[in-house]
């Protein structure tokens, strides 16, 4: 939990700092590679030998957590309002919850509730209206949280099915070599190489977003799915929404709406509160008296 709290905080900077000084300056598909490029160089040096099989299952959820996802999320904003876009994100929770289920093979009703309390709450602060025209947009953006939604439940169930006696730390550089393949087809696909960072500050957030905020937030983010069950996996997705406001506000100083700020929070609080509560009563029953 403590990793997913800590990354959460990390990447609410990341939304305001790409949408601020990148976003419509520099080329999507250039950023993205670039962090993936820069994520890979930090994991290169600690990795070591394993199966084929598992460096390949590594690489595919590397290259559908953050190349896939890239390639709908940015898409995404040639058909939607960005308003639309943060709005059609809030499903995740719903796609974690699913998956596990689905790999695991049952299903769980406590996960799919409490996510989609989870989700109601997300929509409390992001909801505004939308035009007419935005179903292939929805599918769009459904497309990437479906990929960022395995990614990180695929990472989970493989490393509890397959016990792997090296750190972390020593497999990761894989799941971002699978990311790097998928990066830069698409760069060289959608890329526009006229719209290039121009300037010294648009360098060094690169810098900071591919090394720190890719580099070690996906590692951390995925390490911390580890070590939490579906349910408050699937909860700390839609944290990422008003952790993301607040910066902006008190940073950036942008126009939000506290009172939706305030109670699209509690109700994601109520979330995490009640799943814990339900996990809780659960065992408890299932304790023999």
């Amino acid at each position: 939990m403590v990793y997913l709290v800590a990354i959460t905080i990390l990447w609410a900077f990341s939304f305001s700092l790409i949408g601020v000084y990148l976003a419509g300056q520099v080329d999507a598909y250039f950023s993205v590679l670039t962090r993936v490029v820069l994520a890979t160089l930090v994991f290169l040096p600690f990795i070591r030998r394993v199966p084929t099989g598992l460096a390949l299952k590594l690489m595919g959820l590397g290259a559908i957590q953050l190349g896939c996802m890239y390639v709908f999320y940015y898409q995404s904003f040639l058909l939607l309002t960005v308003p639309e876009v943060l709005l059609f994100t809030i499903l995740t929770p719903v796609y974690v919850t699913l998956i596990f289920d689905l790999l695991k093979g049952r299903f769980s009703f406590r996960y799919l509730v409490t996510a989609i309390v989870a989700v109601f709450g997300a929509a409390i602060i992001r909801y505004s209206a939308v035009n007419s025209q935005v179903f292939t947009g929805f599918l769009v953006v459904q497309g990437a949280n479906i990929c960022f939604a395995l990614g990180q439940v695929g990472y989970k169930v493989l490393l509890e099915r397959q016990k792997i006696e090296l750190p972390q730390r020593a497999v990761f550089g894989y799941f971002y070599l699978g990311a790097l393949v998928v990066t830069v087809i698409t760069w060289f696909l959608f890329g526009n190489p006229a719209k290039l960072p121009t300037t010294a500050l648009q360098w060094e957030i690169l810098l900071y977003l591919g090394l720190v905020a890719s580099g070690l937030g996906y590692f951390f983010w995925n390490k911390g799915a580890t070590k939490v069950d579906a349910g408050t996996l699937a909860i700390m997705n839609n944290a990422l929404i008003p952790a993301g406001l607040i910066v902006n506000l008190l940073i950036w100083n942008r126009e939000a709406n506290l009172t939706r700020l305030a109670l699209g929070g509690a109700v994601l609080l109520f979330s995490l509160l009640l799943h814990e509560y339900w996990g809780k009563a659960h065992k408890s029953q299932q304790q023999p008296a």
